[in-house]
């Protein structure tokens, strides 16, 4: 059989990886960041199962809702300049 000479980390590879994502992130942060990606893959989930059920309005969820909510201020707040309309005559 032959082996790649890279692979999945096994046993000790895995402790020298823990220990390297502490010294980097410290051990206070790692709640936090554990926290906010299951948050991220969270809303990601909930996204993708509203791209497929996207009729049912009653059926989203607080994030989706939240994320909508902010998405309609920032659009909203975005662009204070007024575009040109353009009705299809030259000048």
């Amino acid at each position: 059989m032959i082996y790649p000479l890279i692979g999945m980390p096994q046993g000790a590879e895995w402790l020298v990886l823990l220990f390297i994502v502490v010294l980097i992130f410290g051990a206070k942060k790692l709640p936090e960041l554990a926290r906010g990606s299951g948050r991220a893959l969270r809303i990601f989930k909930t996204e993708t199962k509203g791209l497929i059920d996207d009729d049912d309005d009653d059926m989203k969820t607080p994030e989706q809702r939240e994320i909508e909510s902010r998405q309609s201020r920032t659009e909203a707040e975005a662009d204070p300049i007024t575009r040109e309309h353009r009705d299809g005559t030259t000048s």
